[in-house]
């Protein structure tokens, strides 16, 4: 497991009493869901967070698992993200954007952009109203990318009529 090195809310002891503050009923599953996934920075699926909460309660199901992780992403104690393997759950809940290996799968958060410009831009140009963005950064990891900086897998096959660059 992979710990956090920035900070992303309260620290997973605290888990207990934020829940509470926040007005929701403190249950052994929800606590230890929640700590499971505060605990990590490589953003779990809900069936790696269901294996890591079983070493610590043989008998949650993986729709408790499942429904509590929902629960805690409407409510704020985590966020969610899609991606090409399904949703992930983020227990950074701080201003961040992500960065995804092509090769190995692994995201990492990266500091967030900041350009208020642009949504500025986009805002007077289209009159929507941003609330809110997120940038999405893909390719390889330095452990991917070898000892000298090139990339011993390849990606993913180039689209018809492009080619690699």
């Amino acid at each position: 497991m992979i710990t956090k090195n920035s900070p992303a809310g309260p620290p997973a002891t605290e888990s207990g009493a934020t829940l509470r503050a926040r007005g929701l009923r403190l249950t052994t599953p929800r606590r230890i869901i929640l700590d499971v996934v505060r605990a990590t920075d490589a953003h779990p699926t809900a069936t790696s967070v269901y294996r890591r909460v079983r070493r610590r309660l043989p008998r949650v199901s993986l729709a408790t698992v499942y429904r509590n992780l929902r629960l805690l992403a409407a409510r704020g104690f985590l966020a969610e993200r899609a991606d090409a393997g399904g949703m992930r759950f983020d227990g950074n809940t701080l201003a961040h954007d992500h960065f995804t290996c092509l090769a190995c799968g692994r995201i990492y958060d990266v500091p967030p952009r900041a350009d208020g410009a642009a949504r500025a831009r986009l805002a007077s140009r289209t009159g929507f109203e941003v609330l809110d963005h997120r940038t999405e950064f893909y390719g390889r990891c330095g452990a991917c990318r070898g000892p000298r900086g090139r990339s011993p897998v390849k990606g993913p096959t180039p689209v018809k009529g492009h080619r690699r660059r």
